[in-house]
């Protein structure tokens, strides 16, 4: 089986695929700050899965958390459909549940290893040593949730892709075309509190951020088409894993602070090279465009 070294590098991969493939969506409905909003309210969830049960092993952790990036779906949808501007709503709902949490902590989870460093910047050096057996294999628990989640998420994009692309673009249109806009939206932002819950404890709230919208927004700078957007973006998530790992090893620095770091490196570069949008390109392009007119006035 995989050494160390390669745990990490393909749990940190598996969070970057998924991240980036689930990101593509949020950025093209302009939903970027969700993922913020839930990264952060799950750890309500959490909290509370860990007072009903007593524990921080388990399936329910898991529902606990999904549960919470739900509800604050629900809420924030809600809150936006009686008037309140979808920012409001979203900064409103996150911050006073993700504020809940924090205090459940520290009121009444007491001296269990559960705390708001902890939730922010996770820890992935310490996904190999927590193992299942798997046909007689020890298989890191969080590598083989996230294997499960990737599955899931490459089915639904699979099975949902032309009414997500339609929901995104244009959501009027979509109705119009009867539609279920909400139960679609629904659904997706499931995935987003799945996906988010899967890449949680091992990697924490800023790398889940930092996975879902840099990874997305700089494959949006390459290219105009869906498909190749989604791919790009799970590539970039992946080269900023495996990049933030070994500039964390060089720096003796966090794993998951340096992924998120990497992931804004990757966005700056496509920012100055990317052929259509590139910050280079377009000072280029006035250049070269001078110097094609020149030379067809030379050759007349």
């Amino acid at each position: 089986m995989l050494s160390y070294e390669g745990w990490i590098l393909l749990t940190g991969a598996l969070v970057g695929m998924t991240c980036g493939i689930v990101g593509v969506y949020l950025i093209l409905r302009r939903m970027a700050m969700m993922s913020d909003a839930i990264s952060h309210t799950v750890l309500l969830g959490i909290v509370l899965a860990y007072l009903v049960t007593n524990s921080l092993e388990g399936v329910h952790m898991l529902i606990g958390a999904t549960i919470a990036g739900l509800v604050t779906t629900f809420l924030v949808q809600w809150f936006h459909s009686k008037g309140v501007q979808h920012d409001a709503s979203i900064g409103v709902v996150f911050t006073a549940l993700f504020a809940i949490g924090v205090i459940l902590i520290a009121t009444s989870v007491g001296n269990v290893h559960l705390d708001v460093k902890h939730a922010l910047m996770g820890e992935i050096a310490f996904i190999p040593w927590h193992t299942m057996s798997v046909l007689g294999f020890d298989v890191p628990v969080a590598t083989l949730m996230l294997l499960g989640v990737f599955a899931l998420v490459f089915l639904l994009v699979l099975a949902f892709y032309k009414e997500w692309k339609i929901i995104a673009f244009d959501p009027a249109l979509a109705a119009s075309l009867g539609l279920p806009v909400l139960l679609l939206h629904y659904v997706f932002m499931t995935l987003v509190s799945v996906t988010t819950v899967a890449s949680f404890d091992a990697v924490g709230a800023i790398m889940v951020v930092a996975m879902l919208i840099t990874p997305a927004a700089a494959a949006y700078l390459w290219t105009e088409r869906l498909s190749v957007m989604l791919v790009l973006s799970a590539l970039f998530g992946v080269v900023a894993a495996i990049s933030g790992y070994y500039v964390a090893v060089w720096l003796d620095s966090s794993i998951s602070g340096t992924m998120a770091v990497m992931t804004g490196v990757v966005f700056l570069v496509s920012f100055l090279v990317s052929p259509s949008h590139g910050l280079l390109s377009k000072w280029l392009r006035p250049v070269t465009k001078e110097t094609e007119t020149i030379v067809e006035a030379h050759s007349d």
